[in-house]
């Protein structure tokens, strides 16, 4: 006997609700985040078998001349993202060596005669100590343990700093006289009132100060795209912050 309902159950199939794109779209879901937490878990036992190597075997070791910190890129850093952390290193190098510049700059115009002279003096040795301090400390060594530990707090650290040091990048470049900057403007007038000397120092901060600045600019914009890749958001920022407190900072693990 034939199915009273089989030609009222075929009208009310729909030929297009075919469930296979559906199922696909979540089995893509499914395995993207079975990546992403295998990659975690890969991660922390990276970081895990390192924590553990340098507690057995590692010093402080930095700075060389007065071992206050551990810093090993090699041992401490993912090894994916060793280049850029080694690049950003370089960068602080170039930065301390421009400051050293700044300085010397400032005491051959204080010696040439600038009115201005000694206010610049006075300033670009006030840098030479707390720019390169405060700089390893919060731009530099944030982004170090961000990318050593993966946690959203030293991405935030660093983007605050780093983006107030390029600031400073740009104030340095200008070059304003009294201001401790051995910049564009002190570079033009050194060269202008004929005190090639001083003109010659002021080239080479200026050309540190753009380098360095430069630089920082182009990495900057690269690990934002990685911090938003990654997930970072404030609010884990401040469970971090909450659950390990301040001193997490100065630890290794």
């Amino acid at each position: 006997m034939a199915n009273p309902f089989a030609s009222s159950q075929s009208l009310d199939a729909n030929p297009f609700d075919d469930p296979a794109p559906v199922q696909s779209s979540n089995d893509a879901r499914l395995e993207q985040l079975r990546q992403r937490e295998q990659d975690l878990e890969r991660r922390e036992a990276e970081l895990q078998n390192k924590t553990e190597h340098i507690r057995k075997h590692g010093r402080n070791n930095w700075p060389p001349f007065l071992p206050l910190i551990f810093h090993s890129i090699a041992d401490e850093i993912p090894e994916a993202s060793q280049p850029l952390i080694t690049r950003l290193y370089q960068l602080w190098l170039v930065l301390a060596a421009t400051l050293i510049f700044n300085m010397v700059a400032c005491i051959v115009i204080l010696v040439s005669g600038s009115r201005d002279g000694g206010r610049d003096l006075g300033a670009s040795i006030g840098y030479l100590f707390i720019i390169s301090t405060t700089s390893f400390l919060l731009w530099y060594r944030p982004i170090y343990n961000g990318y050593m530990k993966e946690q959203a707090l030293y991405y935030y650290l660093y983007f605050f700093f780093g983006g107030f040091h390029l600031l400073f990048s740009i104030y340095m470049i200008i070059g304003v006289p009294s201001t401790g900057s051995a910049g564009l403007i002190q570079m033009i007038q050194s060269y202008a009132g004929h005190h090639w000397v001083a003109g010659v120092f002021c080239t080479v901060a200026t050309v540190g100060w753009t380098v360095q600045g430069l630089g920082n600019a182009y990495y900057y914009r690269q690990i934002y795209a990685h911090h938003t890749a990654a997930g970072h958001t404030m609010e884990k920022a401040r469970t971090e912050l909450a659950a390990h407190g301040a001193r997490s900072y100065f630890s290794r693990g």
